[in-house]
């Protein structure tokens, strides 16, 4: 691709590194904000600076804030003894969207894939330990994908807080094998959410 502006290349190259976007979609971009009044693109470029300057992760969940702790943390009309365990932060934007969860969250950063070279020890398991273990948390809810390395991981959360006195769940298989919780469709998300199983049997029925 020929670019008559080094200005409109450099852009084109730094946008078309997102995810989904290639250079003719990330061409299009540049062009319309190019049409655009001046200021859209001084707002949108002050956005994007702060989010990346000012952006904080709850000290008690993990998942993303303007403050030392989220608002669903912060929220007293949750249910704080109910822990659902995710992968990361789009997943609990998911759940949210079912408006069926009124617990709060635990957000591990990933999930154990030895092929990437991701172990336990770089994923967010230790401080979930300690909050079982602190006598506050009644239930876990295990929430990650039903992927080998979601199995994996549930398998060694469980492994860790077997020896404590909660209920261990999982969300009910409405969710695909092999699905990402992301895309599943908010319908299909709460119910599973609603109609979650004990993790034993979880574990039996594989």
């Amino acid at each position: 691709m020929e670019f008559s502006s080094k200005l409109i290349e450099k852009a084109v190259n730094e946008i078309s590194q997102l995810p989904g976007i290639g250079k003719r979609s990330a061409l299009r971009l540049v062009l319309h904000l190019l049409k655009q009044p001046k200021e859209q693109t001084d707002f949108l470029s002050q956005a994007l600076v702060a989010m990346r300057t000012d952006i904080k992760y709850c000290k008690n969940c993990h998942n993303i804030s303007d403050h030392d702790v989220c608002e669903i943390c912060a929220n007293p009309k949750r249910n704080h003894e109910l822990v659902c365990v995710v992968e990361d932060i789009r997943d609990v934007m998911a759940i949210e969207g079912t408006g069926q969860f009124r617990g709060v969250y635990h957000v591990l950063g990933g999930k154990i894939s030895p092929i990437e070279g991701v172990g336990p020890s770089q994923l967010k398991i230790s401080s979930l330990v300690e909050k079982v273990k602190s006598g506050l948390v009644a239930e876990v809810i295990f929430a990650l994908s039903s992927t080998m390395e979601g199995d994996t991981t549930n398998f060694y959360i469980y492994k860790q807080i077997a020896d404590s006195n909660i209920i261990m769940s999982t969300i009910a298989r409405g969710i695909a094998v092999g699905d990402e919780l992301e895309y599943a469709d908010e319908v299909t998300l709460g119910r599973s959410i609603l109609h979650r199983i004990p993790f034993e049997k979880s574990i039996k029925s594989n």
